[in-house]
């Protein structure tokens, strides 16, 4: 993965406005933080083959970023966005590692369902 480049991110995320796609986000501080703190709640949210279409998508701030993708009846955000990529399945995967390089948010979309 390389270190988010907001137009090329946006561009990215063009070539997917108003097409059914696939998303899988997921959040987590899980095993990356349990050990940290006894007292700390283990947060994590995680959606996978959610088939929608966005009519718009932005991404915005100064890393780390965030993304938005207006679909038909309100919004899917993922903040923290580090490092994107396009895989060689033709997916956008976009990222937020922390100051270790743990993955905390992962948001991927692709026209067609993952496995």
């Amino acid at each position: 993965m390389k270190q988010i480049h907001k137009q090329s991110v946006q561009e990215a995320l063009n070539t997917f406005r108003n097409k059914p796609i696939y998303i899988h986000l997921e959040t987590t501080n899980g095993a990356y933080a349990a050990h940290r703190n006894d007292a700390q709640m283990t947060v994590s949210a995680f959606i996978r083959n959610g088939k929608v279409q966005f009519s718009q998508g932005k991404i915005t701030g100064e890393n780390p970023y965030r993304v938005g993708l207006k679909i038909e009846d309100g919004w899917i955000y993922a903040q923290g966005l580090t490092d994107w990529e396009i895989n060689d399945h033709g997916s956008l995967l976009i990222a937020g590692h922390d100051s270790e390089g743990r993955i905390a948010i992962a948001l991927q979309i692709s026209e067609k369902p993952f496995n």
